[in-house]
């Protein structure tokens, strides 16, 4: 089983490609019916009646929900074993996620963490494609002024260019052109990323004969395809929220386009008696991961804030996320460890792990979508950084000190997006 939901259901669910989500990119999703729910209408090159006014779309990040501020029980019918293993850390997410994503969601706004150099020029080398352009204000992005990059960000950047024939992520090389994350922030594009998905489920995730069971094999291939699983459903719930978000804005009704309700899309999509069953779990269980890698990066962030690498108004909301008591509560340290005990166990396979989680990155070059491919790079370059922290080359944990800026900035971005998404599935889950 695989988790989110197929792109003819909502990934293309956005009338006229007006803007409203994200590098849902990616979403498609295997294992769902291949009827569409609801009715649609494709975003096309010459769809562009919305002129593009870049600074009236500055991204101001949403409070969580008033019902999150408490704890809300998920897992009574998902998983139950598995659930068992994580829902003490479940339970401390869901007490302190509330005041956690506020604080990531700021801290996004600052430049350290919103402005990446990215190739979006970069061609897809693994699926045939036809030459795909969408003009719409949904999909395109354009780089920001030279000077409204810091210099420190530029030189650290060109300076760190360099990278390990056998790492786990391979950024982009720098150039001039730096994207702005609060400009052009997650949005439900309309962009249909149902054949990047199924590359992803079916060629990059372990299947087959590579594995037993795809979740619950007592392996790291097992925590790598749950990984894989979390970023899917983080970006369906996205999806979700995108939706609901624009029927809310009244902006689905300046198009002649039948909606689906948000909830029966997130039912369908995340629910518990869904098509994707352990879509949650999975996600709960790759933010844990986060959770971990930032905490063992804490000192390294910590350091340079005090030698002025972060600047002192970004470091000031830095430092009360690294003291939050959810990177080092052993509960969520459970999925961390599981993935550790497993890769120590068979550490010199574990190439092939870092191998695909390249591969993850450069599929996302396929992505047609401008938005969603820029988005969809630093949740991989996130993820892959956390999982560089926990693993290494061994199994026994990188060194935070070699991380670079771009891959600290990327996993703290990536930590937030897993928030939001926690925070949305929490609200959407407390009926």
């Amino acid at each position: 089983m695989r988790l989110g939901a197929p792109a003819t259901a909502a990934a293309l669910l956005i009338a006229g490609c007006a803007p409203l989500s994200l590098a849902f990119q990616l979403h498609l999703s295997r294992h769902v019916s291949p009827q569409p729910s609801i009715g649609l209408r494709v975003c096309s090159s010459g769809d562009s009646s919305r002129a593009w006014n870049r600074a009236s779309r500055w991204h101001q990040p949403r409070p969580p929900h008033p019902a999150n501020k408490r704890g809300i029980a998920l897992f009574a019918s998902v998983a139950p074993e598995y659930a068992a293993d994580l829902s003490p850390g479940i339970d401390a997410i869901n007490s302190q996620n509330a005041d956690l994503y506020g604080q990531l969601n700021t801290l996004r706004t600052r430049p350290f963490f919103r402005l990446y150099s990215v190739d979006i020029l970069a061609s897809c080398e693994y699926i045939p494609q036809e030459l795909f352009e969408c003009y719409s204000e949904s999909c395109e992005i354009y780089p920001v002024d030279d000077d409204e990059v810091p210099g420190q960000m530029k030189d650290a950047d060109a300076e760190e260019h360099d990278f390990e024939l056998d790492g786990w992520a391979r950024w982009d090389m720098p150039t001039e052109d730096y994207y702005d994350t609060t400009q052009f922030p997650e949005e439900f594009t309309g962009y249909d990323g149902a054949e990047v998905w199924r590359f992803i489920h079916e060629r990059i995730a372990f299947q087959g004969s590579e594995i037993v069971d795809e979740y619950n094999d007592d392996s790291w291939k097992a925590d790598f395809n749950r990984v894989v699983s979390g970023l899917h459903a983080m970006i369906s719930a996205q999806v979700c929220r995108g939706i609901g978000d624009k029927i809310a804005s009244g902006m689905a009704d300046e198009n002649e386009t039948e909606w689906t309700d948000p909830k029966a899309e997130f039912d369908r999509r995340l629910g518990p008696s869904g098509e994707a069953p352990k879509a949650i779990e999975n996600l709960y269980f790759t933010y844990m991961l986060l959770l971990s890698a930032v905490g063992k990066a804490k000192e390294r962030l910590l350091a340079d804030c005090n030698s002025g690498k972060i600047d002192a108004e970004t470091a000031s909301e830095i430092q009360p996320i690294l003291s939050s008591s959810l990177l080092d509560d052993s509960s969520i340290g459970a999925a961390s460890e599981k993935l550790h005990n497993h890769a120590r166990k068979d550490d010199s396979n574990l190439w092939e792990a870092r191998m695909r989680a390249r591969e993850l990155m450069r599929i996302m070059n396929c992505v047609q979508c401008n938005k969603c491919r820029l988005h969809g790079k630093i949740s991989v370059m996130g993820i892959s950084t956390a999982l560089n922290l926990l693993l290494g080359q061994t199994g026994a944990g990188g060194d935070a000190k070699k991380i670079h800026r771009l891959e600290l900035a990327a996993l703290m971005t990536t930590l937030g997006k897993f928030a939001t998404a926690v925070d949305y599935c929490q609200y959407m889950l407390e009926d």
